[in-house]
């Protein structure tokens, strides 16, 4: 039990770690560097990025990560659930 539960959580670290890696992105533009070099910086952003998220869905498991690839899905979030 103690094993899934560090699992558990080192997952769920690595996955709030890519969001803040794909928040970086937003202040890229603002970056006083050439064009050549954001271009270079969001690729290794998004490459590493997507690293953390995949590595840590592996951590968490499919069951969570279903559950909130469904939340986040668009064609859902004006539909009325049934109760």
């Amino acid at each position: 039990m103690e094993k899934k539960n560090w699992k558990f959580k080192l997952g769920i670290m690595l996955i709030i770690i890519s969001t803040l890696f794909f928040a970086l992105l937003l202040a890229l533009p603002f970056l006083d560097t050439s064009d050549k070099n954001k271009i270079i910086i969001s690729t290794v952003i998004i490459v590493i990025g997507e690293l953390l998220f995949w590595s840590g869905s592996f951590f968490v498991g499919r069951q969570l990560v279903d559950k909130y690839k469904a939340y986040l899905n668009p064609k859902k979030w004006f539909t009325r659930k049934n109760r």
